[in-house]
C-alpha cells in the first residue's frame, strides 16, 4: 500500500502550500484544507461542509445564510490507491489510460501529461470551480461563467504568478519549466503529490497481522474480521482488506437524503449520484464506496454524513430496508433535519440487492466495529505536523485545535 516511488520534496512543498492557501478560493476565505482538517481526520466533523463564506471551523462552522455544500467531505487517506474520485466518480481513470472529468476537452493533452498521480492529480481542479465550495460570489473569479473552466483556471494561475515565492516554488518543483509555461494542472498535480505523501498509511494492526504478527488483533477484532468476510462486507470493500483486489465501486446502500441536493427529483433537493455521470437510470442513488482505512477517525459517515457514529453506520446494514425507514434524523444538526426527504420508496427501488440478506446480531455489530478500529494506523491519530505555519500569500491558515 505504499507509493510506487517517493514524491519529490519540492513537489510536496509546493502542494502543501497550495492545499492550505486560501488564495485558490474566489474570496480568499477558504482553502482546500478548510473542509479537510488534519486535526479532524482530514474531514471537518460535519455532515455537510460549509465552504465559501463560512465562519469558524470544524463542527462549529456555519454560514450566515445557512448554506451547505452538496455532499460530505470525504477523508483523504490513501488516495493514491483510488481510480475514481468524488462521491459520484466524475473524476476517474479510464481503462485506456486517460482521465474522465467534468471539464471534458478543457483538460488539454498538455495538462493531462502533467498528472503524475492520475486522477488524484486531476480532482483538485474542481472544488475551485464550485461556488458553494471555494469559488464564492462577488469576486474577480466568480464572474467567470460556469463551465468556462479554462478561463477560471487561468485566472487562478495569474493570482499565483503575482507572488514571487510561488513562482520559485513552481519552478523548483518542475525543474526546467518556466512558471509562465505552466497551467493549474501543475498546481493540482502538486496537491495530489502532497496528499499522496502526507496521508498514506499502511501500518495498522490489521496490516501487521497480514504481515504475520498473530498478536496484533484482539479476540473481538479477530471475530470481527471473520464476520466482515462472511456477512458480505467484502463484496464492496475488497481493497480495504487485501491488496490487489478490486473495490470501491458504486452502490445504493439505502441511505436517506438531506441537504441542498444536486438539483435532482421534483424538489431539486435529491441527489441521483452516479447516474449524473453515466446517464444510466440503473446508477440512480449509487455513490462511491469510500475506503475504510482510519475510518474511526473520520466521522460522520455517508455521502451526506448521515451517521455520526461508526456503530450507527454499521447498524444501518442490519436489514437496510428497515433501518432506512427507522432513520433517526435527530443525529444531524437542526438546519439539515428539516431538509430530510421522505422518498424512501424511490431509494429502495434501486438499492443494492446484495444488502438484503444481511442480518447482524448486536454482538456481531460490536465485533465489526472493533475490527474496523484495527484499520487505524496510530500515526494518523496526530497529523498536527502536516499543517504549515504560513503560506506564500500570507493569508491566515485554518487549523482546528
Amino acid at each position: 500500500m505504499t507509493l510506487a516511488a517517493p514524491v519529490r520534496d519540492e513537489l510536496i512543498t509546493l502542494g502543501r502550500a497550495l492545499a492550505f492557501d486560501k488564495i485558490l478560493s474566489g474570496n480568499r476565505d477558504v482553502s482546500c484544507m478548510t473542509c479537510h482538517l488534519p486535526a479532524l481526520g482530514t474531514g471537518d466533523g460535519k455532515s455537510l461542509p460549509v465552504g465559501a463564506g463560512g465562519i469558524d471551523l470544524g463542527p462549529d462552522r456555519s454560514h450566515p445564510a445557512g448554506q451547505f455544500t452538496l455532499r460530505h467531505s470525504p477523508a483523504l487517506f490513501n488516495l493514491h490507491r483510488l481510480r475514481k474520485f468524488l462521491w459520484d466518480g466524475r473524476v476517474e481513470a479510464l481503462e485506456v489510460g486517460s482521465i474522465r472529468t467534468p471539464a471534458g476537452e478543457h483538460i488539454a493533452s498538455e495538462m493531462e501529461a502533467v498528472f503524475e498521480f492520475g486522477p488524484l492529480s486531476a480532482f483538485p481542479l474542481f472544488p475551485v470551480t464550485s461556488r458553494v465550495e471555494m469559488l464564492g460570489t462577488d469576486n474577480d473569479l466568480a464572474d467567470v461563467p460556469d463551465e468556462e473552466f479554462t478561463e477560471l483556471w487561468s485566472r487562478i494561475m495569474d493570482r499565483l504568478g503575482a507572488i514571487e515565492e510561488y513562482r520559485q516554488l513552481f519552478e523548483a518543483a518542475y525543474a526546467g519549466t518556466s512558471f509562465d509555461d505552466m497551467s493549474l494542472a501543475h498546481a493540482t498535480n502538486a496537491i495530489g503529490g502532497f496528499l499522496a505523501s502526507a496521508f498514506s498509511f499502511s501500518d495498522s494492526p490489521w496490516d501487521r497481522f497480514l504481515r504475520g504478527d498473530d498478536h496484533q488483533l484482539t479476540e473481538a477484532q479477530l471475530r470481527g474480521a471473520r464476520d466482515f468476510m462472511t456477512v458480505g462486507c467484502t463484496k464492496c470493500h475488497q481493497t480495504d482488506i487485501l491488496d490487489g483486489l478490486p473495490g470501491n465501486e458504486f452502490h445504493n446502500d439505502a441511505l436517506v437524503q438531506f441537504g441542498p441536493g444536486t438539483g435532482d427529483g421534483p424538489t431539486g433537493t435529491d441527489d441521483f449520484g452516479r447516474e449524473r455521470v453515466t446517464g444510466d437510470p440503473a446508477d440512480r442513488r449509487r455513490f462511491k464506496t469510500p475506503p475504510l482505512r482510519n475510518i474511526e477517525l473520520t466521522a460522520p459517515y455517508g455521502h451526506v454524513g448521515q451517521f455520526v457514529t461508526l456503530r450507527g453506520f454499521v447498524e444501518h446494514y442490519n436489514n437496510v430496508d428497515s433501518t432506512l425507514l427507522a432513520y433517526d434524523v435527530s443525529q444531524v444538526e437542526p438546519l439539515l433535519q428539516r431538509t430530510l426527504l421522505h422518498n424512501y420508496d424511490e431509494i429502495l427501488a434501486t438499492r443494492d440487492t446484495m444488502l438484503l440478506p444481511i442480518r447482524l446480531e448486536e454482538t456481531v455489530v460490536d465485533d465489526l466495529v472493533e475490527f474496523l478500529k484495527a484499520l487505524t494506523d496510530d500515526a494518523a491519530r496526530d497529523l498536527s505536523a502536516v499543517t504549515p505555519f504560513s503560506v506564500p500569500s500570507g493569508l491566515p491558515i485554518d487549523r482546528a485545535r
